[in-house]
């Protein structure tokens, strides 16, 4: 017998959005869709959970629920609240649209579709400022976890906590997700680090619904963490004034009808991670200072998206030739890209079947 069949839908997220690094995301219409079959309980043997996968990825995906970034975390939120494995029999079929590496979010969804799928299983019904703590507790930036939680336009910041707190969140994530050995069971990993409430506070801004996404996303990965490295440890005063002027017009300016191309072009610059990332991906100085509203009519700024190399190109129409172009640029420097026109989503959903 079944008790329960249900879905959940995280989307792809853009984080950065020009001078916004590390403070504001977009959530984009690609997916992380997980559909779920949780057996009622019942005296036979315990099963454990067979986990499938379908999409971008699926050939470097483990499969291991104590190996895998979903189900590690559902595992997290779950032995959390004092139950220690997932139920006999629960089968979970993942399908995604994320592309692996590219500044899309993909293990931003992972995580978040984890945190709902624990709080799905344990029936905790916990509120969405309570799962953001728990997903703030994996993934220590708010901008991509935060935008593919709420959806939308979104900004972010994590909240200066009491010393007790701030000792709880700085728990290294080895800890918090401990690599589980091959003989791991339900008794290994229990009593990990409960997050402290209130990590991670976020306002959702307002978004011209005629503003659609071009992403020109090249064909090689590039991590997160090495996109980081390059990064220097302080900035100048000139430079970081540059970001907040322009931050501070972005937030109102995207949400305006009809939106300014000439207003948000510059307003999508930026001087703290852009430039430093130029090495790490052939063709962005090019692409970014080529691309322009009087060159491409309707495009009205451009940007890369989260840690790279997918470039985000923001604009009412023109998408083609947007796109084309960009990619005739890369294509000088050897890179190959494909390219989407994805449109601004709500955050994450669980529907039942």
């Amino acid at each position: 017998m079944v008790s329960r069949r249900f879905i959940i839908k995280v989307p792809a997220t853009s984080a950065n959005i020009g001078p916004g690094f590390d403070v504001v995301g977009l959530s984009l219409s690609l997916h992380l869709t997980l559909t779920v079959v949780q057996p009622e309980s019942s005296d036979k043997p315990y099963v454990p959970p067979l986990l499938k996968y379908t999409g971008e990825g699926a050939d470097e995906v483990p499969l291991d629920p104590y190996k895998n970034l979903t189900t590690r975390v559902a595992l997290y939120l779950m032995r959390c609240h004092n139950i220690r494995s997932f139920s006999s029999g629960l089968e979970i079929n993942v399908n995604n649209e994320i592309p692996f590496g590219r500044g899309l979010g993909s293990s931003g969804a992972a995580v978040i579709a984890g945190v709902l799928l624990g709080n799905e299983l344990s029936g905790l019904k916990l509120p969405l400022e309570r799962l953001l703590d728990f997903a703030l507790m994996v993934e220590r930036h708010p901008d991509n976890v935060t935008a593919a939680l709420v959806g939308g336009f979104v900004g972010s910041y994590l909240k200066e906590l009491d010393d007790a707190a701030t000792q709880a969140a700085s728990v290294p994530l080895s800890e918090v997700l401990p690599e589980y050995p091959e003989d791991a069971g339900e008794d290994w990993g229990l009593n990990p680090p409960v997050p402290p409430l209130g990590i991670g506070h976020y306002v959702q801004f307002r978004w011209s619904e005629s503003i659609k996404a071009v992403a020109i996303i090249p064909r090689f990965e590039l991590s997160t963490a090495k996109a980081r490295e390059v990064l220097p440890l302080e900035y100048s005063r000139k430079d970081l004034v540059f970001n907040l002027q322009r931050l501070a017009v972005l937030t109102t300016a995207l949400g305006q009808t009809p939106p300014d191309p000439d207003l948000i072009y510059e307003a999508m610059k930026d001087r703290v991670h852009q430039p430093y990332r130029r090495a790490l991906i052939p063709g962005l100085p090019e692409v970014t200072s080529s691309l322009t509203p009087i060159t491409h009519p309707g495009l009205l700024g451009i940007c890369l998206s989260g840690a790279g190399p997918t470039i985000l190109a923001l604009a009412t129409h023109g998408f083609e030739a947007i796109a084309k172009d960009a990619a005739a640029i890369f294509k000088k420097t050897g890179v190959e890209i494909d390219w989407k026109v994805l449109t601004v989503v709500r955050g994450s959903a669980v529907l039942d079947i």
